[in-house]
């Protein structure tokens, strides 16, 4: 009986990549035609002619070919002959207002119907292109959003023939903003011959095209009005530059200079590698000898690299993570695996590793620790980090590493995807909000990047004193991050090297996480007050990228087309979600609204509706947060969006709780333990410390003595926020739970290098003690007007609000007094001499005086 061959696999999506069964699949591609009809009529040369172009096509090094019209069967049978795969883009009227023609709109969807059953099914394609190039003017007609739900519907229909044929559109600069979601790839056309131009719109492209891959559709030179030198020169940089960028493939325009258009023989333009009559020129040679290398270019070096991985109980993926670093595409590397005290399988996974460096705590001691342990034990100059959780793409290091010495990033960091195996409920969790996520500022500049997928070098780390141990479940990345920018190091982020990071495949899980995810808020907030708040949030200056919406999207985005429309790079500029609006869903809106007039509502009834009302806003709020959700096809269940929505309800209640009990439980340093025997002298106690006074001759600058004061606070333990750029503050001081303290400073100059420093000291009520005072005002009234005894009861509250009032005005005046005497020692050893402040009467004499006060050398010498 003879074997039964199964067929040869197709092209499929791998994250950021395509993948060729189990190798992965770089796109080194040529455009192809479009010919003079042949003998049938068709737009191909004939298949004698193709079948010796092929050959060429093959010597070349490629293994794609982009035809511009549907192919016969013939054409497909010879292609995979030939091991070729074939991208086939469908023409159709799209250079009229398809969309005003209900004809045309039909016309095009009956021709991308009749190219997928046509190439249905063929192992020779790779993918199907529904349309190329919309005119700009065209789209600014119809509408962008119109024209995308469209493509959509154009890609839906070939799905329906065909679901495992891969879809795409191609686009290019003029239509930028063109982002329809239903693709599998973004595919672009791109004609930029400077290499600096080019490597900065792939970064902008590759942040558009987030999770999806990225592959250039065209890219071509012309023979006639460049050169044939230049023409080899560009071809080459650019496929290194795109294959160094972690684009899934390139395309060059185009493979013979034989060109046939709109029934003319093009003759007065050259690019493509061979001439007309298949001759080869120097280009073909460049393009082949670039395509032997692509997509991986020697790095300029290969420093050694520690992968530590540390793992608490997680022996379900732990094979998974160990297998995938086991294939990295990386020459020098180690991997150091940490356990923090496992009690499941772990350590007996990690025995059958025999190449993997081992530690183990005897106890569970925190991520962090976990982390520092691998770090002291790294023999690498870069450490790179990911999870037990994790199954990291073969070629992580490779991209990561290689974006790190190409550039001035200290660290840097990678997408986390959703593996394809993993369950609906973990999809469903992968769009829910308080995921992993990166911050970016620009499209190579990140503000965070995930601790799942991140790397340093190793001196860095050193310098900050690795991660702190008070990190024991997360926030140890954002930490670290946020300690490297203060020194000044930068962190950036690669797009094509990623991990995949298996999420919680339960609701329980993933709310155990999210609680987490508070308590660290909670540390953070404390270790780093300029990053959040008043409630706790933190404020990021980048934009924050993840699969969950942060919120409901209530604007449309904003598209730059150009003057008139006629814009050679025309962009979106996306409306980022409501944050006020889910603010009618975070735990804060719970406690101090909904709860109150839902129990306010019991003794006055009409509040009740009011709450009633509340309610149904913040639930209805979630159910559109999950609508809005971009949930994968393959993944979609009827309960998905439903459980979507209570994970938005659930996920600020556990996030939330978690924090504040965080914040309350945190050890919180009495404004006691600074007191010293001069803050407790008698005479400080007396003095106004509101604003103080110091003179000194010499080169100090104000900054100067900011930077004295700033240090001097860290080494006393205390809690400080610096002028971020927008306050009205140089130094916000959190004494105690119920008080706070914004200093103020000013160098005025009286010439011969003498100087005046000025400090301005204002105290304030904290937030908690803010709602302490009118929580305790409102109970006292609730239970007054419940217990119909309000006028008896006036005196007790009027009590009791006097001892709260006289409670926090002692907090600030303590922390006023403590500071001033702080600011005085910091002076005394900057050499200052203080002035004291002149009594009300003797201030108000001299501030009549017209004449020039006397020069600070009369009171005492600098």
């Amino acid at each position: 009986m003879a074997a039964i061959l199964s067929p040869p696999p197709r092209v499929s999506v791998d994250g950021k990549c395509f993948r060729l069964g189990e190798k992965k699949f770089f796109a080194r591609g040529v455009t192809y035609g479009p010919f003079a009809p042949n003998q049938s009529g068709e737009p191909f040369a004939s298949p004698e002619r193709t079948a010796q172009d092929f050959a060429l096509v093959r010597e070349l090094g490629a293994n794609v070919l982009r035809v511009y019209y549907t192919p016969p069967r013939w054409f497909l049978d010879l292609a995979l002959a030939h091991e070729l795969k074939v991208m086939v883009d469908v023409p159709w009227s799209k250079q009229l207002c398809f969309l005003d023609d209900y004809k045309l709109r039909l016309e095009a969807l009956d021709a991308v119907r009749a190219a997928a059953k046509a190439c249905a099914g063929h192992p020779a394609i790779f993918a199907i292109s529904v349309v190329n190039e919309i005119p700009a003017d065209i789209v600014r007609w119809s509408g962008a959003e119109r024209v995308a739900e469209f493509i959509d519907d154009l890609v839906d229909a070939v799905k329906a023939v065909d679901a495992d044929c891969l879809c795409t559109f191609a686009s290019f600069p003029p239509t930028e903003f063109l982002q329809p979601q239903n693709i599998d790839f973004v595919c672009f056309n791109v004609y930029l011959h400077q290499q600096r131009p080019l490597e900065n719109y792939l970064a902008r492209l590759q942040m558009m095209a987030d999770t999806k891959p990225l592959m250039l559709g065209e890219f071509g030179i012309d023979s006639i009005r460049e050169g044939e030198v230049a023409k080899c020169e560009i071809l080459r940089w650019q496929i290194e530059t795109v294959s160094r960028a972690g684009l899934a493939g390139t395309i060059i325009y185009s493979f013979t200079d034989d060109w046939f258009k709109d029934g003319w023989q093009i003759e007065d333009w050259a690019f493509g590698l061979t001439t007309r009559d298949r001759q080869r020129k120097d280009s073909f040679r460049a393009v082949k000898e670039a395509f032997a290398v692509a997509p991986y270019f020697p790095l300029k070096q290969s420093p050694k690299v520690s992968v530590v991985v540390a793992n608490y109980n997680g022996a379900r993926t732990l094979k998974t993570c160990f297998d995938s670093l086991g294939k990295l595409n990386y020459p020098d590397y180690e991997v150091v695996f940490v356990d923090d005290g496992s009690t499941d399988a772990s350590m007996q996974i990690a025995s059958l590793y025999p190449n993997i460096r081992i530690f183990q705590h005897a106890k569970n001691q925190g991520l962090s620790v976990a982390r520092n342990t691998g770090i002291a034990a790294s023999a690498g100059e870069i450490v790179a980090f990911t999870d037990s959780d994790c199954r990291a793409d073969e070629d992580w290091l490779y991209y990561l590493v290689g974006d790190l010495i190409n550039s001035r990033f200290t660290g840097i960091g990678g997408h986390n995807f959703l593996p394809p195996e993993d369950s609906p409920v973990a999809a469903a969790v992968m769009v829910s909000p308080g995921g992993p996520a990166h911050v970016m500022l620009n499209d190579r500049l990140a503000e965070h990047i995930p601790g799942c997928n991140m790397a340093f070098y190793k001196w860095a780390l050193d310098e900050i004193g690795g991660f702190d141990p008070i990190y024991r479940k997360a926030g140890d990345d954002v930490d670290v991050c946020w300690r490297l920018q203060q020194r000044g190091y930068r962190i950036g982020f690669s797009h094509a090297g990623f991990v995949w990071h298996y999420r919680r495949s339960t609701v329980k899980a993933y709310l155990k996480q999210q609680q987490g995810y508070g308590e660290a808020e909670a540390l953070l907030v404390r270790k780093h007050p300029e990053y959040f708040n008043t409630l706790g949030s933190s404020i990021w200056q980048g934009r924050i990228y993840t699969p969950a919406k942060l919120g409901v999207v209530t604007r449309r985005p904003i598209i730059y087309h150009g003057v008139f429309g006629s814009g050679l790079f025309q962009s979106i500029y996306r409306a980022e979600p409501s944050l006020g609006l889910m603010l009618l869903t975070s735990l804060e809106y719970y406690v101090l609204v909904l709860l109150p007039l839902l129990v306010l509502g019991t003794v006055f009834t009409f509040l009740l509706p009011v709450g009633m009302a509340s309610v149904l806003v913040s639930l209805g709020l979630c159910v559109l947060a999950a609508a809005q959700a971009e949930l994968p096809k393959k993944k979609r269940r009827r309960w998905s969006r439903p459980l979507i929505a209570l994970l938005f309800f659930l996920q600020p209640i556990a996030r939330g709780w978690a924090r504040y009990q965080g914040r309350l439980h945190l050890r919180q340093t009495p404004l006691s333990a600074h007191e010293t025997l001069d803050t407790l002298d008698e005479k400080n106690k007396k003095k106004n410390f509101t604003e103080l006074q110091y003179w000194f001759r010499g080169p100090v600058t104000r900054m100067d003595f900011l930077a004295r004061i700033l240090d001097a606070l860290d080494k006393q333990g205390w809690q400080s926020k610096t002028d971020s750029g927008w306050n009205e503050f140089d130094v916000e001081i959190h004494g105690s739970r119920w008080c706070q303290l914004q200093l103020v400073t000013l160098a005025e100059s009286h010439g011969e290098g003498k100087q005046l420093f000025r400090c301005r000291l204002r105290t304030e009520w904290s937030l908690l003690a803010h709602v302490t005072f009118w929580a305790a005002l409102g109970f006292e009234l609730l239970l007054a007007g419940t217990v119909g005894r309000l006028v008896p009861s006036l005196w007790l509250l009027l009590f009791s609000q006097v001892v709260l009032l006289w409670f926090f005005q002692r907090e600030r005046r303590s922390l006023e007094r403590i500071i001033g005497v702080f600011l005085d020692g910091v002076a005394k050893k900057m050499n200052f001499i203080k002035i004291e402040p002149e009594p009300l009467r003797a201030r108000r004499v001299v501030a009549r005086r017209v004449d020039k006060p006397p020069p600070p050398d009369a009171a005492a010498k600098p």
